[in-house]
């Protein structure tokens, strides 16, 4: 598969205290396939409100600084939810790889939302693999 965003540009990823630690192992996957990635935090586990990433992250990709971006949450629900209120997002919440695909090849989805209370971490790297090279 060839990569459908930019690859000189990085990746945005935020998420709250629900989805840090699935933030941070996909951070270090995508880093290790050498993808620039630029972090929004959160950085704990402490409980934080989700607004205050996933804003940031979605105007990094609305702004053209960032190819697409990722976000982690409880259900993936309300970062979703926030990244669409910033105009040229388009975010989709995938819970299987399947609609990972479905979101960037029907929807166009640059930026997408990982539930990381219902899938597992193996499946959120999958659903981001999948969405890195899938073509709208």
């Amino acid at each position: 598969m060839a990569y459908v965003f930019d690859p000189s540009k990085p990746i945005a990823m935020g998420a709250d205290h629900a989805g840090v630690a699935y933030k941070q192992e996909v951070k270090e996957w995508l880093e290790k396939k050498g993808y620039q990635v630029k972090d929004f935090g959160t950085y704990s586990t402490d409980s934080v409100d989700y607004p205050d990433f996933a804003h940031p992250t979605a105007s990094s990709v609305a702004s053209g600084e960032a190819a697409f971006g990722i976000l982690f949450c409880g259900s993936a629900n309300g970062v979703a939810i926030t990244a669409n209120k910033h105009q040229g997002i388009r975010a989709g919440l995938a819970w299987n790889v399947e609609v990972a695909k479905l979101v960037r090849q029907h929807n166009n989805a640059n930026v997408i939302c990982l539930p990381a209370r219902f899938i597992d971490i193996e499946l959120a790297l999958e659903c981001v693999k999948t969405f890195l090279n899938t073509p709208f």
